[in-house]
């Protein structure tokens, strides 16, 4: 029999409310916020059975607290740590502050805290605090905190046999490392609600984006409460996301997807190869050193970085300095509006990398021309997914245009296809200007100087100057760059990136994003908290006169409308072969200058 329409409304506003209660709950003990939770997201609705893999973690979480200093090291068995991996993660957890991370209060009660990585610092890595690294060989240990969730970095110098400095990112997530990749993908394979939803349970060797961060509103992934990843099936034309919680060890729900028609399921003759990714090319002379280059009255070295895309440092123009680093730290990639799930990417080298999209050919320098005649060159770098463009693959562009009048646009593009039609991409792009100076905004009238680090968004509504300026840097020397966020005026095909725009402080004794950062932000985030405010202190820091950092996070939706198609990406039969047809969006800021060389800059 059918309620009344007010009682059905009744009853949906008891159980929404209800379930918001528990999400809300700073624990979830009761029986019906469980079970309310699970309802809500498609999870297990019957107590998720342990696999081996999940049984033999519990019991290893089990012992571990049990310790005097409960830690779990990366294990050097697996082969995944060579000599002075191992020693520099010895070095790491002997350190009393890292001892110290296992402690939590009141009550010295042990805390979960496992190592997840141990990379090899590169010149991109080396910042001031631990400038000792350019002259020795020294080690990023990662470390994530469970009850934190944070990152601590500890750089060790393994030929002095220290720790050289400990950095924490607050609310923050590393990459996964392979044990944990492998029992994400056992516990979505075993998983009798995805068996159910694909028709039979799915091999492991089925499953994409596997190692990949993710979210899922309303279950503790939201806002990356927890550590989760989220193994994709594609089936037909829907991928079905299989969202795993490896802070709890069971599955939290499946989502539906729709990735669209293709050609073909087959990856396209174009298709990265494993031994590509790998190729000396690109490991040796793009990953592990910086390349200098010199061109149009610019001078920058430049380097792949393991997560932060393709670093550009140490810029200059007609021999003034511009900016320190540029760098593209982060892709979120959300779907549904409603249920607001999706991946955290990061782009970056094949070698000590962690990233979900890596670098698939070396960098290349193309000219820019406009009417037959140079007027600068871009620096590009693009990062495929394996089996682009067919679904639940990624294409992301980097590319860095030089202008000969000393313009300079930090831009991001996302191809596709992804793994549904519905995806909003935010990519996350770090600027460090090279000169303390003061930073402003048009408010319509004359240029207002920010007092402190602070964010903005900047969408159509924001003021500018008639020049279509937005922002301002003032260096001390008078130098400086008008910054213009796009609108879709520069001829890219893009459609305006209302971007959330944020200002913060440095120094040269801390980090501050600087060196490699792993996934910065959670994925789904719809308001400013992408990432970037993790680094406004709070309070907030006066910026007048200070070494600044620009991150620029833009909003771009994809769309595979035919003929309107946009961060897209369709497999084509051409010739009689399966070929990708590219609709990139692309994004970024103009960064006009003024005083370079104390004359008129051409627009």
């Amino acid at each position: 029999m059918m309620l009344p329409d007010h009682f059905q409304r009744f009853f949906q506003h008891l159980f929404w409310s209800l379930m918001i209660a528990c999400v809300l709950a700073t624990t979830a003990s009761h029986a019906w916020c469980a079970t309310a939770n699970a309802a809500s997201t498609l999870a297990p609705l019957q107590p998720p059975r342990d696999t081996p893999l999940v049984q033999a973690r519990r019991a290893q979480i089990a012992a571990t607290l049990k310790l005097t200093e409960p830690l779990i090291p990366l294990s050097s068995s697996s082969g995944k740590l060579d000599k002075n991996q191992t020693i520099a993660q010895t070095i790491a957890l002997a350190d009393s502050r890292v001892k110290s991370l296992t402690i939590g209060q009141p009550g010295n009660r042990p805390l979960l805290v496992e190592v997840f990585g141990v990379y090899p610092l590169r010149p991109s890595d080396i910042t001031e605090p631990i400038a000792a690294c350019k002259t020795s060989t020294c080690y990023r240990v990662e470390i994530y905190g469970f009850a934190a969730n944070s990152i601590f970095m500890v750089f060790v110098d393994t030929a002095a046999k220290k720790v050289v400095n400990l950095a924490t990112l607050p609310r923050t997530q590393p990459d996964i490392p392979e044990h944990l990749t492998k029992l994400a993908l056992e516990i979505a394979t075993e998983a009798p609600e995805v068996a159910a939803a694909l028709g039979g349970k799915p091999g492991t060797d089925k499953a994409l984006m596997a190692s990949t961060k993710t979210s899922l509103n309303r279950t503790r992934c939201e806002r990356s409460r927890h550590l989760c990843v989220a193994p994709t099936f594609v089936q037909g034309g829907r991928a079905l996301w299989a969202i795993v919680d490896l802070t709890d060890l069971r599955l939290v729900g499946t989502r539906w997807t729709e990735v669209g028609k293709t050609a073909g399921t087959a990856a396209p003759v174009r298709a990265v190869t494993e031994a590509r990714l790998q190729n000396e090319v690109i490991t040796e002379t793009f990953c592990e050193k910086e390349t200098s280059l010199a061109r149009n009255g610019w001078a920058f070295d430049y380097m792949l970085t393991s997560s932060d895309g393709l670093r550009v440092a140490n810029a200059k123009f007609n021999g003034a300095p511009v900016f320190d680093s540029v760098k593209l730290v982060d892709w979120h990639v959300s779907y549904s509006r409603t249920d607001a799930f999706g991946y955290s990417d990061a782009v970056g080298c094949p070698y000590f990398s962690q990233s979900a999209v890596i670098a698939a050919e070396p960098p290349r320098v193309e000219e820019i021309a406009k009417d037959g005649k140079n007027i600068g060159f871009a620096l590009v770098q693009h990062y495929w997914s394996e089996g682009w463009p067919t679904p639940c693959n990624y294409h992301y562009i980097q590319r860095n245009e030089f202008y000969n009048d000393g313009r300079f646009r930090p831009m991001a593009a996302s191809v596709g296809r992804g793994c549904g039609n519905d995806g909003t991409y935010r990519p996350v792009t770090r600027i460090a200007f090279s000169e303390a100076g003061n930073f402003g905004e048009w408010d319509g009238k004359a240029w207002s100087a920010w007092a402190k680090e602070r964010w903005q968004l900047a969408d159509e509504k924001t003021a500018t100057t008639t020049d279509g300026y937005r922002y301002r840097f003032t260096s001390s020397t008078d130098r400086g760059m008008y910054i213009t966020p796009s609108k879709g005026q520069f001829g890219d095909g893009g459609r305006g990136d209302s971007p959330y725009v944020y200002v913060t402080r440095t120094a040269a004794d801390r980090d501050e994003g600087a060196s490699d950062l792993p996934t910065l932000g959670p994925c789904c985030n719809t308001n400013h908290e992408q990432g970037p405010e993790k680094f406004i202190n709070n309070p907030p820091e006066s910026i007048a006169n200070s070494k600044l950092v620009l991150w620029y996070v833009p909003v771009l939706k994809n769309d595979n409308r035919e003929g309107k198609e946009y961060c897209w990406a369709n497999s084509v039969i051409e010739n009689g072969l399966v070929e990708p047809k590219m609709f990139p969006c692309f994004s970024g800021p103009m960064m006009t200058p003024f005083g370079l060389n104390k004359q008129a800059v051409t627009k």
